[in-house]
């Protein structure tokens, strides 16, 4: 399984990085107009948004080479959440864009959200 790539320090963030819960949620709508929903899911998902800074040629080659692999959103991986420590799992990116910016020498920087799926 593929894992997020660390910065050279060994961190998978830097601040400031964000970091939500998300319930999903589903909705049936039946031919009488009526509604009828539910959780799709056991309990909250966890959502990261990771800006990252002062990146160096090979961590922007990195994670551009993890976006290629991954294929945008289409891939999973597993994301060691930068406040506790866990590892989850079955992780995706939330976009099938990546913009990386070259400001200078070691002077990159991108910003990429992680979200948390449920199989």
């Amino acid at each position: 399984m593929a894992t997020f790539p660390q910065l050279k320090t060994g961190a998978v963030a830097q601040y400031p990085a964000t970091k939500s819960f998300r319930l999903q949620n589903q909705t049936i709508r039946f031919l009488d107009g009526t509604e009828q929903r539910y959780r799709d899911t056991a309990g909250p998902l966890h959502q990261w948004v990771i800006r990252l800074t002062d990146l160096d040629e090979s961590e922007m080659a990195a994670f551009e080479q993890f976006f290629a692999a991954n294929q945008g959103r289409l891939g999973s991986f597993a994301f060691t959440d930068p406040w506790d420590g866990t590892q989850y799992s079955n992780c995706s990116l939330a976009s099938d864009g990546l913009t990386l910016s070259f400001l200078g020498e070691m002077r990159g920087q991108t910003s990429l959200t992680v979200v948390e799926n449920r199989s």
